[in-house]
């Protein structure tokens, strides 16, 4: 018997991921947010990406084997929301740079990494993107992070 996927999603949203726009430099350039994201290792240096085969950049991000992968910061909602809905995504009021690939970066995300398309894999009804990582940046500030299906934002524990 399938497990429900209702109650996959309910379960797997009780654990706390920060919040991503992954983006690619096809004409128009195109994005979507992203939380299934991880590290995957330092030598080399990869990085992967989750996206649903629906969505409309799936194809953009294997035809330019390229992405760059931007962490939000706690100020940036509003962003995650632009990239989080479907259809053509507006980059016009962002300021935008690029580094070695040419992917959009978002240049007051708490973080970038550029990446070159090394791999794709099956993953369900998505394909993982793996990445190499060829530039990256720190800047600072908080975390956008996403919970039980809410945006929230990192709170120090008392001590």
């Amino acid at each position: 018997m399938a497990f429900d996927p209702a109650e996959q999603r309910r379960i797997m949203g009780s654990f706390a991921t920060g919040v991503t726009v992954v983006t690619t430099n096809s004409q128009p350039p195109t994005g979507l947010t992203a939380n299934a994201v991880t590290s995957l290792s330092l030598d080399p240096p990869l990085v992967l990406v989750a996206v649903d085969k629906k969505a409309s950049s799936h194809q953009a991000f294997q035809d330019t084997g390229c992405f760059a992968m931007n962490i939000l910061s706690s100020e940036q909602q509003a962003i995650s929301n632009r990239f989080a809905t479907p259809g053509p995504k507006d980059f016009s009021d962002l300021d935008i740079r690029t580094a070695e690939t040419g992917a959009p970066i978002i240049a007051d995300s708490l973080g970038w990494v550029d990446c070159k398309l090394v791999e794709v894999l099956p993953g369900g009804d998505h394909d993982i993107f793996i990445g190499e990582i060829v530039a990256g940046e720190l800047n600072s500030g908080d975390p956008l992070l996403y919970f039980a299906g809410k945006y929230r934002v990192v709170a120090p524990l008392e001590q």
